[in-house]
């Protein structure tokens, strides 16, 4: 399936709406300026994924997408490794840069994707005229493509196309790459460009 420039335009714009609401909460949560953006949306191919994330450990956070349509897919925050750290050292007032993953970074990761990625469904729900919740969150740290392949492998939903959306976080000094990945089950990735589709051409 290729999305046209129109509903990956679109796509992009409803993770900015969702981007924008994340930070607003993210900046009251850590009483600091944060500000984020989506820059692109790209669809690939689930068979692809190892060619955009590599060997490099990183931080996953995991939701299933509930709400109305069933199966809904999941939506994976994932952060490279010094990402992750430098973000949770903004919350917990560290600057070692050298230091592993430890639980306290899991719980304040676990807390910046719930707020994210329920941003991030809240918006494109909203836009669309549908109910999309996450689920609660579960984190993996492993590398990328190897956690990536896990999640795939225990998905039981048929799932062809996944949406990448580029995040690009700041806060203060600091960028904070991230990667909101949603794997939409084919039905539901159906249902969205069609809803979309709609909101795009209502003369249609």
């Amino acid at each position: 399936m290729q999305l046209t420039d129109q509903q990956l335009d679109a796509m992009a714009e409803l993770g900015n709406i969702g981007a924008s609401h994340a930070a607003t909460s993210l900046s009251t949560m850590l009483m600091s300026q944060i500000d984020m953006t989506v820059p692109e949306a790209i669809m690939v191919d689930i068979c692809d994924i190892s060619d955009y994330f590599g060997d490099e450990i990183s931080a996953l956070v995991v939701f299933e997408i509930q709400g109305e349509l069933h199966p809904g897919g999941y939506v994976v925050l994932h952060l490279p490794k010094e990402s992750a750290i430098r973000l949770t050292n903004t919350m917990l007032g560290s600057t070692d840069m050298e230091r592993e993953l430890n639980e306290m970074d899991e719980s304040a990761l676990l807390e910046v994707g719930n707020i994210m990625v329920s941003q991030f469904l809240d918006a494109t729900a909203t836009l669309l005229g549908i109910v999309m919740l996450p689920s609660p969150p579960a984190i993996a740290i492993d590398m990328a493509h190897a956690a990536f392949a896990s999640i795939v492998a225990q998905i039981a939903v048929d799932i062809d196309e996944i949406i990448l959306f580029r995040t690009e976080l700041k806060s203060g000094m600091h960028d904070i790459q991230s990667t909101i990945v949603m794997l939409p089950d084919t039905n539901t990735l159906d249902t969205i460009l069609e809803l979309l589709d709609k909101v795009l051409n209502p003369q249609l």
